[in-house]
């Protein structure tokens, strides 16, 4: 299971990673919410975030990212006010946490996340199903090979059943798992690309905006 820390307490940070790695997850650990954001395109089972960054809030950095990439999240801050901790779950938070915690809390809280969301991991629209604990995408039960930049996107937009995923959104993220320059132009050609191989009606082009994958 690979988890995104952000955490600017090196203290609290070492022994966060030291707990987790040691009890078998995969940990990549940011310090700022600049760099927070430039991770977050990558493939995480859950982030755990500080509240108070010296670069931002945590509650608004993940509101900004489960835009396009839903992935659950635990608030760890030492404020323990009522309107803190309901603002952190208006925010989307699967949990919430005041420091000082106990490691055994945390992991037991951890578990029960993931478990829940291992039950979702599966989405099919139509005839196509999409298996994000598998990386795998069927048609009809018959696999259909993506490349890594054709699945990262269309993982996006089953990610968002019916909801548009916008270029900027797709082009922010592609860069960020590539490393190397991806143009509009060049997202065009991979939209193409995916539906030709799916050979479906479902990927809809929201013209000017971006996409959408639609349930028949």
């Amino acid at each position: 299971m690979k988890v995104l820390l952000m955490e600017d307490n090196r203290a609290i940070a070492k022994a966060l990673v030291h707990t987790l790695t040691t009890n078998g997850y995969e940990v990549t650990h940011c310090a700022s919410c600049e760099e927070t954001l430039r991770k977050s395109g990558e493939e995480f089972d859950l982030m755990i975030f500080d509240v108070t960054l010296p670069d931002g809030n945590g509650f608004e950095l993940y509101g900004e990212i489960r835009r396009f990439n839903p992935v659950p999240v635990i608030f760890l801050t030492a404020s323990d006010d009522e309107n803190d901790v309901l603002r952190g779950f208006d925010a989307g938070a699967e949990d919430y946490m005041t420091k000082p915690f106990s490691s055994r809390e945390l992991l037991a809280r951890m578990k029960r996340i993931l478990r829940r969301k291992a039950d979702g991991k599966v989405v099919t629209l139509g005839d196509i199903t999409w298996d994000a604990e598998r990386q795998q995408v069927t048609k009809s039960g018959v696999p259909v090979e993506l490349t890594a930049l054709e699945y990262r996107i269309f993982s996006m937009l089953m990610q968002n059943p019916g909801h548009i995923v916008t270029r900027e959104m797709i082009l922010e993220r592609i860069w960020d798992i590539s490393g190397n320059y991806v143009n509009d132009n060049t997202l065009t050609v991979y939209i193409r690309r995916i539906r030709k191989k799916l050979d479906t009606d479902m990927l809809k082009t929201v013209k000017g905006v971006g996409y959408r994958m639609e349930a028949p």
